[in-house]
């Protein structure tokens, strides 16, 4: 069997400007990168605001397993089975960190015959926008301690500097560090560290912001550090927004390929869905509403993570009002939940599926829990019993929604048909009510417990009396009407991420708290979650190489 990365290279790529013609987009309008990739005119963008929006349908899934759940090449599949039906269709996804590529994750191009492509290019350095956020978050790094060298007009305490460096690489010997060391000339010695660029505050401002205008503001935004009087000083004040708008004016444009049946897909921004906002550009998600009828996106890691945030965050940002979601799940990740350990799944097991199952009707009662009506999507796995699936599809319709079986990896668009027509009546029907999970007048801390309560299962929320001070000072500094930006792991509705299933009844405990003034939420670090990853023992780094040919292998 091929493995994916063989599957993308022997594809017959359409040119890009033939892909761009499908959305009517001109020619005149993209800015390829190659024979394969673009980027759309923002002026182009602007020219359709007065055109209606067409249907919004998010793709989220369990929680995540070592199994595999195959949330992205859903995506892909689903967006290729509606364009089978006759539903004009674009995929909205997110680009692909470094870190995870070279780490322990993989890439995120979709599998089989259902990826975005060229999926080489994609997953490494694609059209340079992460290289662009990274070089804009180290930008304002340098004139932070350059601002402090040449006499601190702003008073900078440089103990109360809040703003971190990032790279796009996981490594955990970053995390903190000690700069300027080696005397006067090397400016002032102080504690600082390191994020990955999905993390970063400039991502989630490139991916919320709407316009030039409003990238500009929301980078002026950013609170840098504090006085010694606790007054906070931002990047405005320290005159860096106009260079770092400079450095992300081509990055911020948005990014047009195609599925492996020829089909649009805009890539674009990405923040991980376990410690950011998870979601692809607004730019993206609406640029593709105004030109394609269905719109098919996607929210990082499970319904708890990427999919909550999608709902309060992103789509209370940009006024996005989801139609119908799906929920992808696999037997062999229910079988996990259901406790049978990874090297144990072979075989059919209807009691773990059956066990299991309550990861999945959690997160389905969750969606549900927005006004958005969902439907399940069985990734499918050539072991899986009739069985397995049967418990499944049994388990779904008990919660008043519909498991239906894909097979979209071996088959790509062909493999979803069925899937692709029951969501695109889903979203057809008007039965969407969407809204929030909280109101902005909610206080922080309330916000918080509502998440980990209503979303997670846990009774209660713990935090020691440093941390509910800085929420205090975040309410009282007239920041309290933000949504709250959960980060945590991604593998278990807790934070232990050994405990899978659907526990309940556990205490989450907030560790620390950021606030992101420019994007405009609040960063609640739960459990151990760490924002700068580290490599795992074997990483993906250690297979990737170029063959005698030239061309990269192990990549995924």
């Amino acid at each position: 069997m091929k493995s994916d990365i063989e599957i993308a290279r022997a594809a017959n790529l359409e040119p890009i400007a033939d892909i761009a013609a499908k959305l009517d987009i001109p020619a005149d309008q993209i800015r390829p990168y190659g024979n394969d990739k673009a980027k759309i005119s923002l002026d182009y963008i602007d020219s359709l605001k007065d055109r209606p929006d067409g249907k919004l349908i998010l793709v989220t899934a369990i929680s995540p397993t070592p199994a595999g759940e195959g949330k992205t090449t859903t995506s892909v599949g689903l967006g290729d089975g509606l364009n089978r039906i006759g539903k004009k269709t674009a995929v909205c996804l997110r680009e692909p960190s470094l870190g995870p590529c070279f780490g322990m994750k993989g890439g995120a191009a979709g599998g089989g015959m259902a990826q975005v492509v060229p999926m080489e290019d994609i997953n490494l350095h694609f059209t340079g926008d992460f290289h662009a956020i990274a070089a804009a978050n180290n930008l304002l790094s340098a004139l932070i301690d350059n601002h402090i060298h040449w006499g601190n007009a702003q008073k900078l305490d440089s103990r109360r500097i809040t703003w971190r460096r990032v790279m796009d690489m996981n490594d955990r010997a970053l995390r903190e560090i000690t700069t300027a060391l080696g005397g006067v000339g090397n400016g002032y010695p102080r504690q600082d560290g390191f994020d990955i660029v999905p993390a970063s505050e400039v991502m989630a401002i490139f991916c919320l912001s709407g316009d030039f205008d409003d990238l500009t503001r929301r980078l002026a935004n950013i609170i840098v550090g504090y006085t010694r009087e606790k007054v906070p000083v931002r990047a405005g004040d320290i005159n860096a927004p106009g260079a770092m708008t400079v450095l992300l004016k081509d990055a911020i444009a948005p990014n047009l390929v195609q599925t492996l049946e020829g089909n649009p897909a805009f890539v674009h921004g990405g923040p991980f869905g376990n410690i950011a906002h998870g979601c692809n550009t607004v730019i993206a998600t609406k640029a593709a509403l105004k030109m394609a009828p269905y719109v098919v996106t996607e929210a990082g890691f499970g319904a708890d993570l990427g999919a909550e945030k999608f709902f309060n965050i992103k789509c209370r940002k940009a006024g996005l009002k989801p139609d119908a979601a799906v929920i992808v799940a696999t037997i062999r990740a229910l079988k996990m939940h259901g406790g049978v350990p990874k090297g144990e799944l072979a075989g059919e097991n209807v009691d773990a599926v059956r066990k299991g199952c309550a990861n999945l009707a959690r997160h389905i009662r969750n969606v549900k829990s927005f006004g958005v009506p969902a439907a399940v999507g069985i990734n499918r796995f050539t072991e899986d019993t009739a069985a397995e699936i049967a418990v499944v599809q049994d388990v779904v319709a008990e919660l008043g929604s519909e498991a239906i079986l894909c097979d979209h990896w071996a088959r790509g668009g062909e493999g979803t048909v069925e899937l692709a027509e029951r969501v695109a009546a889903i979203a057809d029907s008007g039965t969407s009510q969407f809204s929030t999970l909280y109101d902005d007048a909610m206080p922080l801390w309330d916000k918080i417990e509502t998440v980990a309560t209503r979303i997670y299962g846990a009774n209660e929320i713990q935090a020691d009396k440093s941390v509910r001070t800085r929420i205090k000072d975040f309410q009282d500094g007239g920041f309290g009407h933000l949504p709250v930006c959960m980060a945590k792991t991604q593998y278990s509705f807790s934070t232990d991420p050994l405990l899978m299933g659907a526990p309940s009844n556990h205490s989450v405990t907030v560790r620390e708290v950021r606030l992101s003034a420019g994007a405009e939420f609040v960063v609640a670090i739960c459990g151990d979650i760490m924002t700068m990853p580290g490599l795992p023992r074997r990483p993906a780094a250690d297979s990737i190489h170029l063959n005698d040919a030239g061309d990269v292998e192990g990549l995924f």
